[in-house]
């Protein structure tokens, strides 16, 4: 098994059974991702470096247009896909097997988690991941210390509110707040 054949499997649903070949690789790329983070977080680097290393993190070309202020963790980094113009404040932890993929505009908030792996609630079976891919659409404001949960796509210009847990589908516009977050109004135009 290579990346290619786990990121297909992520990609498109599929369980990852615990102790499988693609378990076995998703450790693999971990390890990577551990060593890249480390290197990023571990002193100051200017912002064109802190683009390679993201870069070299994603597997792909990161913009000149993007920003993030270390520290950041990343414990796959594989499939993380960023736009343009897009800023990623300090202390921001990805969790990004299932896929997490940033539109432009984006800005988000200090210590921001975002998820995309459920293990299996059968105790049996508690080692198997489920991937859901989390997609936040273009000028999404993000806000401090939100978590974002397995399988929620963020609609355009929609803020979440500082400390929000995001379980769900945000609507296009909309502002949400709370735990679980819920719409209380829309952007003003």
């Amino acid at each position: 098994m290579e990346l290619q054949d786990l990121l297909d499997a992520l990609d498109s649903g599929e369980t990852i059974t615990g102790a499988s070949p693609l378990h076995t690789v998703m450790h693999a790329t971990s390890q990577e991702a551990l060593r890249i983070t480390a290197e990023l977080n571990g002193g100051y680097h200017e912002p064109a470096r802190v683009r390679e290393l993201l870069a070299e993190l994603i597997g792909r070309p990161v913009a000149e247009t993007v920003t993030v202020f270390p520290p950041f963790a990343s414990d796959f980094g594989k499939n993380i896909r960023i736009g343009e113009r897009v800023f990623i404040n300090s202390g921001c932890r990805f969790q990004d097997q299932g896929g997490i993929t940033i539109g432009d505009d984006c800005l988000i908030g200090h210590n921001a988690v975002i998820a995309t792996l459920n293990h299996d609630l059968a105790p049996s079976r508690r080692a198997d991941m489920h991937p859901a891919p989390v997609l936040l659409g273009r000028n999404v404001w993000v806000g401090a210390n939100v978590t974002i949960l397995p399988g929620v796509t963020v609609g355009d210009d929609a803020v979440l509110g500082a400390a929000s847990v995001v379980t769900k589908d945000v609507p296009a516009g909309a502002i949400v707040v709370g735990s679980p977050a819920r719409v209380v109004r829309s952007v003003p135009d």
